[in-house]
Order: structure tokens, then sequence, then C-alpha cells
């Protein structure tokens, strides 16, 4: 629950069902809590990693969407290998026990490394409080999905070469991105009067990260460009931008948001490898998937690269997008669109699409799913783009 610059109770700051936020999800793991993104398979969610101390788990998360509240298990997470306790690479991806409720928004990653600048949306369940009280920890256990607006000002290696000796923690160049809690006043703007990047803020809609928010999104449109980490008050030379001199999540602190973009191979890549149901060659492919009784059920495109690579760094990619047949996107299966990436050493990778079970009688459907927009590669015979096709068996039985 962000704090945010007005008081909680203003609607401008709900998160509230069908906004596009169904996807944020609340993390439980043992008596900790924070927040979660739900990805675009359907089964996991991207959160931070210090959310579960030594690789413990014991949790749930928790959905709030049109089919109402729901709980899944936690049946496994993946920690990033290299995060440490300065908050590096403080980054999770929690596989869960079944599917996401259909009506959970589904998003796909930022992948583009443009982002410093840009206003985001953060989301989270964390305290409430205001920017000039800070967060009430006495919230905690009323906890509400609530959004707010800031910008990425700097990244954090800025940061570690404007205060150096003077910062508490020692984070990587290039992978956190960093915003500050403004209202209005230059005094309080902490990161205009510590490294020179002045930017007022958005207003009423002015919101910061608070205790309970860590793993929450902030979203750039609608993908998800960082993950809340950790806030910090930061002074230097008699300079100190914070309202209240508390670490509290006030105006004139700070917050820091893992980087999306530069972690996208390792997310990638671990979504490829957990299900070992994932084909691996094209003559793994199933074309034809039985529809199910409920819930969704994954059914893959594969993408092969038979090239060669110019440069052996060089990381190929497609667009995809499903279309529809007779099969209809939200009532027969979920629509995805997105990037695809083959990284260095990959010549193929899948396209999961979620296909809706039910229990109506209905003729086999089908539906397709587009790639093109090739970088790095091209199709063969020169084509604009490819595209394959997906038959829905009914399985349900008729009874009169």
């Amino acid at each position: 629950m962000v704090t945010t610059t007005s008081s909680y109770t203003n609607s401008r700051y709900r998160a509230d069902v069908g906004l596009g936020y169904d996807g944020v999800v609340r993390v439980s793991n043992g008596g900790a809590f924070g927040t979660g993104s739900l990805l675009f398979d359907g089964r996991t969610v991207l959160t931070a990693a210090h959310l579960f101390p030594n690789g413990n788990v014991n949790g749930k998360v928790r959905f709030e969407t049109q089919q109402g509240i729901s709980e899944i298990s936690i049946t496994k997470v993946l920690i990033h290998p290299n995060y440490d306790t300065d908050a590096n690479n403080d980054l999770a991806i929690i596989q869960l026990s079944s599917p996401a409720p259909v009506t959970a928004n589904r998003y796909n990653l930022h992948r583009d490394t443009v982002d410093i600048g840009s206003t985001f949306t953060l989301i989270g369940y964390g305290q409430k409080g205001t920017g000039a009280s800070g967060a009430d920890s006495t919230t905690s256990s009323n906890p509400l999905r609530l959004k707010a607006k800031n910008s990425f000002d700097i990244d954090v290696a800025v940061l570690k070469e404007t205060l150096r000796s003077g910062l508490a923690w020692n984070p990587e160049p290039g992978t956190q991105l960093i915003a500050d809690f403004d209202n209005g006043a230059t005094a309080n703007d902490a990161l205009g009067r510590l490294t020179f990047s002045s930017d007022l803020g958005e207003g009423i809609d002015e919101g910061m990260l608070a205790p309970g928010d860590s793993g929450g999104p902030a979203f750039i449109g609608n993908e998800i460009a960082g993950i809340g980490s950790y806030t910090a008050a930061i002074a230097r030379l008699g300079v100190n931008p914070d309202i209240d001199d508390k670490k509290n999540s006030s105006f004139g602190e700070i917050g820091a948001w893992q980087r999306v973009s530069y972690y996208q191979q390792w997310i990638d890549q671990n979504l490829r490898t957990y299900d070992a149901r994932t084909p691996k060659t094209i003559n793994a492919i199933q074309k034809e998937i039985n529809e199910g009784a409920s819930g969704t059920s994954l059914t893959y495109f594969l993408v092969q690269f038979s090239g060669i690579r110019s440069n052996p760094n060089q990381i190929v990619r497609v667009d995809y997008a499903t279309k529809n047949g007779t099969a209809v996107a939200g009532e027969d299966y979920l629509e995805t669109h997105g990037r695809l990436n083959l990284y260095p050493g990959e010549n193929h990778a899948v396209i999961p699409v979620e296909v809706i079970g039910d229990m109506v009688s209905e003729p086999n459907e089908y539906f397709f799913l587009e790639i093109f927009n090739p970088i790095g590669g091209k199709f063969s015979g020169d084509a604009v783009s490819l595209i394959a096709m997906r038959t829905i068996i009914d399985d349900d039985i008729a009874y009169g």
C-alpha cells in the first residue's frame, strides 16, 4: 500500500478490481508479506528475493480479481543466484501450485533500456501513510492494493558516484532504478539536491514504496519495468532533504527498483526451464490440446533459429501476438502478445498460450499465433511474418 501524497482514502490511489491490476498479488511467506506480479504464463510471479530469507518457502499468493479473492500455494521459489545483503539482484520467481484465476491480469516485461525519466505506476499491499507523516506500521493488518505514480530519476550508478563513501550500501551500477518522493518543494527534492537530477514530482499522484510493497511492480504502460526493493533516507555535507529525519517512506526519501530490462535474460531463461513439459523440438509440439473442464491449460508454440549470428553475443528477437480463428480470445483462450528473445547460445524457445477450460459442449475450435518483426535474423523466403495454428479439442460430454 504505497505511501501517498494525500490520504489513502482518496479513490485516485485505489487499484480496484477491473482496473488492470488484478495480476498484482499479495505474497505471504511465514510471518512476512510483500507484493508480486503475475507473469505472462499465468503460473509464475515475479517478486523480491528478500521475502524468502535463507530460501525458506512457506507461503501463499493472494489474488483479488473479478472472480473474487483466492489463494494459491507456492511450490518453489527461484532466487537470483547473485542476490546479496546490499540488495543487489533482489529478484525471485515464484512457481504456483495451480494456474492463476482466468480474470487475473498477466504482465509482460519492459524490455526497453530507455527508462530513466519515464513516469511509472507503482502498486503494492504495504503499509498506509502519507508523505508528510510516513508509513504507519499499525496498518499492516488491513492490506489494500494501492497505486501511485513517480518517475525514474537516475540509475543507481549516479547515486553511487555522487555519494561515494557516504553511501551505506554497495549497489551494482546499471541494475537499479532510483526515484525520490517529491512534494513539489525544492527543499525535499532529494535527487535534485544531492545528484542534481531535479524533478518536483507528479503532484497529488506522487507516491513511494512502504514496508509490504517489496516485490511490487513499477509499470511503464502495462509492462513491468521495475521490482520494488528498498527505501533509504540519504544526506550529504549537511544537505538532508528528508522531511522528518526518519526512514519511514516520507517526503524527501528515495526508493529503488530492480531494473527488469537488465534482468530479462535471467527471467526468460528460468521461465523456459521450470516446466518439464515445455517442448524442446518441433517434433515434440502438440498442435491439438484438450480444453479441460476449468482453469487454464498451456499450449506451446516453438520458435527456432537456424541461421548464423553475425555476432556471438547477438540477441535474436521476434514480436508475437495471438489471433482469433473460430476460438475467441477471453472465451476460449487468453490473448497474449509480446517479444521473444533468443539469447546467445540459444536457437529455440517457446511461447506459451493459455487455453480456457469449461463444461460447455461445443465444436472443436482453433486460433493462431503470428510472429513478426524479426531482428537479428529473417524469415525463410523473406516472409513478413509466420503464423501457426492450434486446435482446441472439446472434451465435454453433451447430455440431453
